[in-house]
């Protein structure tokens, strides 16, 4: 019983993880219709240069925030110069570019902070048991911190002027544009939040697993995983499927097989893709042929 309480609890605290990345990858592709596949190599970067800050002598705290805030602004800076000049409906194009800013992103922070791996320190230290469990507080703050940051998204698409704009580009920019929303602002917010929601994610990740060069691929994968079980066009459902996977993945790898997990894991989403293409929480989309 022990064993099964650590895996869905850690399974709990991964799949928030992935659902702050997944969360991040939605609120982007769904105000400018771009799936960033760049977001986990951007924010492992930004994670390096939180702990380069925090070597030199900045606080913990304040190196993350610092990382963070980088991420978001490097997000922004990333669609005003490589994604806009696309222009809309390239698609394929943006994709393709996102996935080269990865391998470039890639090689510069290899080229900064060297290939070697290196630990990151615990944001808090200390360990607790749950039901005769034992884990360590720095993978249980990650649940609440991650419950409080999509809260606070689901406030601002709710209640705030602001997230009444994005919605209403994400559901036409067209019709949002003659409401006298500016379609390109909403999209730099969404570029910014998102990056922010997938630092965050990682910032949550790195002091348990430690930065790698390619570290956050298996993340970024998991993620996506939850995105399509989730639904590609539902918040919720992008946080609610991630956590899902995160569970099956940890559930898999203690009864089923460690080597086997990821395939266990994605075996499952491919069925209930199949059975339900628009996810579980997505809506269907109709296509005039």
């Amino acid at each position: 019983m022990d064993q099964l309480l650590l895996s869905i609890i850690s399974g709990v605290s991964n799949g928030a993880v992935y659902g702050l990345v997944g969360l991040g990858l939605v609120i982007i592709y769904r105000s400018t219709d771009v799936m960033n596949f760049a977001a986990g190599t951007m924010a492992l970067g930004c994670m390096y240069l939180a702990s380069g800050l925090h070597g030199a002598g900045v606080p913990l705290a304040l190196a993350v925030v610092a990382g963070i805030t980088v991420c978001s602004l490097l997000g922004v800076g990333a669609r005003e110069v490589l994604i806009r000049p696309l222009g809309p409906g390239a698609l394929f194009s943006a994709l393709v570019v996102t996935m080269g800013l990865s391998l470039i992103l890639e090689e510069a922070t290899r080229g900064i902070w060297g290939g070697e791996p290196r630990d990151f320190p615990a944001l808090v230290g200390g360990n607790a048991t749950i039901g005769g469990a034992t884990f360590t507080n720095q993978q249980l703050l990650v649940i609440p911190v991650a419950a409080v940051a999509m809260l606070a998204v689901a406030y601002l698409f709710k209640k705030t002027p602001l997230g009444s704009a994005m919605r209403a580009v994400a559901e036409s920019s067209g019709t949002a544009t003659l409401l006298g929303i500016r379609p390109q602002r909403v999209a730099r917010v969404a570029w910014a939040l998102g990056m922010g929601l997938a630092a965050l994610g990682a910032a949550m990740l790195v002091p348990t697993a430690g930065l790698s060069i390619g570290g956050f691929t298996g993340v970024l994968f998991r993620a996506f995983a939850g995105i399509f079980l989730g639904g590609l066009t539902s918040m919720y459902g992008a946080v609610i499927g991630g956590v899902v996977v995160g569970v099956l993945d940890n559930v898999a790898a203690n009864y089923v097989s460690a080597s086997l997990r990821d395939t266990f894991v994605f075996s499952l989403v491919i069925l209930v893709l199949l059975a339900r293409p628009q996810g579980l929480f997505g809506e269907k989309t109709f296509a005039r042929v």
